[in-house]
């Protein structure tokens, strides 16, 4: 007979919210795979329990490499326990490979529910739960990050994101460049922890508040994309949408067609107005090199 995988959630700041499951699957363990082994010793101390079995590390700088001898464990028979830093394991943190070789290996699989930094943002929020998505951490680089952003611009649910504090006022402000400045959203910060704080607000506003720096645990929650309306978007909105799948690269004439299905709209509407702002940047442009002209003649 094969062992068990088990995923367990571990606080995701109040070790009180440690289910009383994990102190058992702990004492009861054969391995415990952790991601730091120091947090696990601080965490078993803070529920008064002593691993039975063997710990090791897993992390993602040797999950690749530690996921096969783990496997092996599991086909001989022995449980093991997943932990990481906080939360649920394989959810922006180590876990999914171990867990795929498992279910590939014929091996059963359980958890141990736990608190969800996730589920417990889009609760405190104050924007719609009834549909969301999980989008983890974005891109370290700019124009990666911005790509992503494009790429959920239209998306209904509710986001959910992860983000590095030290980061998180160039996020904000490419998520109100690409969303809209008005677009809802919340930050919340340090969950369950002594100074947890959640901030509500438009992203321009958020964006603003955090370039005054933020520390701890960060996850942001956004409103997702208004339902369209010819009533709700106007030409300047409409040449926007156009332009930020052009950047995406789409080309002119899909990307036409794309935000003319979105506003229900015909395609002739949206094609006009992005050849009116065409124009009237062109026309700027060269009042602006007459201007410059005449200056320089006067001189």
């Amino acid at each position: 007979m094969t062992g068990t995988l088990v995923l367990a959630g571990t606080p995701i700041g109040d070790t009180a919210d440690a289910p009383p499951r994990l102190a058992q699957e702990l004492a009861g363990a054969d391995v415990v795979a952790a991601e730091d082994t120091r947090r696990l010793r601080r965490l078993t101390q803070a529920l008064g329990v002593r691993p039975g079995g063997r710990i090791v590390s897993y992390f993602e700088g040797n999950e690749a490499a530690r996921t096969p001898e783990l496997v092996e464990e599991l086909a001989g028979g022995a449980r093991v326990l997943l932990v990481t830093d906080a939360g649920m394991p394989s959810v922006s943190d180590p876990g999914y490979r171990l867990v795929a070789a498992a279910v590939e290996r014929g091996v059963r699989v359980t958890a141990v529910p736990g608190p969800s930094a996730v589920l417990t943002a889009l609760a405190l929020s104050g924007l719609p739960v009834d549909r969301f998505c999980f989008e983890g951490f974005l891109p370290r680089k700019a124009g990666e990050r911005l790509g992503r952003l494009r790429e959920a611009a239209g998306e209904r649910r509710t986001l959910v994101y992860f983000e590095a504090p030290h980061r998180l006022d160039a996020t904000l402000g490419a998520m109100a460049e690409v969303f809209g400045p008005q677009r809802r959203a919340a930050v919340c910060r340090e969950l369950t922890k002594t100074y947890e704080e959640v901030r509500r607000g438009p992203l321009a506003e958020l964006a603003e508040w955090a370039a005054e720096g933020v520390r701890g645990e960060i996850t942001v929650v956004v409103e997702g994309a208004p339902e369209p309306g010819p009533q709700e978007l106007g030409p300047a909105e409409l040449v926007r949408r156009v332009r930020i799948r052009e950047e995406a690269g789409e080309r002119r004439k899909e990307a036409i067609a794309a935000v003319a299905a979105e506003a229900g709209l015909p395609k002739r509407e949206v094609f006009d107005a992005v050849v009116d702002a065409k124009n009237a940047e062109k026309a700027g442009n060269a009042g602006n090199a007459g201007k410059a002209g005449k200056a320089k003649n006067a001189e």
